[in-house]
């Protein structure tokens, strides 16, 4: 008879858990009450906390001021490669500030 390898089976990282698996993890801690109330973000939080793991906070390397301050910066360059014709130029500026405007809406 053919025996089954006990596979050692890993587990998924918590972010990638969904809401029902994160609660059936909560359920077997001692220390989380209120299981079945908490959303994703919440139970996220109690597990990491019950396991010691550290929540690695991201920070960004501008804030929306120095972002918009760049975009001034470039919108008068823009203005010019249009007025010589440059529309390569125009272009690539069009592009760099349309970034940057996206890139204030993630950071706020």
């Amino acid at each position: 008879m053919a025996e089954k390898k006990s596979k050692e089976t890993k587990e998924k990282p918590l972010d990638k858990m969904t809401v029902k698996e994160l609660r059936e993890i909560a359920k077997e801690i001692d220390g989380i009450v209120g299981v079945h109330g908490m959303n994703k973000a919440e139970l996220l939080s109690a597990v990491k906390e019950s396991r010691g793991i550290t929540e690695e906070v991201k920070t960004s390397d501008a804030t929306v001021r120095d972002i918009k301050k760049k975009i001034q910066a470039l919108k008068p360059l823009r203005k010019a490669a249009l007025e010589d014709n440059d529309k390569k130029m125009a272009k690539i500026y069009r592009r760099k500030i349309s970034r940057l405007k996206k890139r204030t809406r993630r950071v706020a």
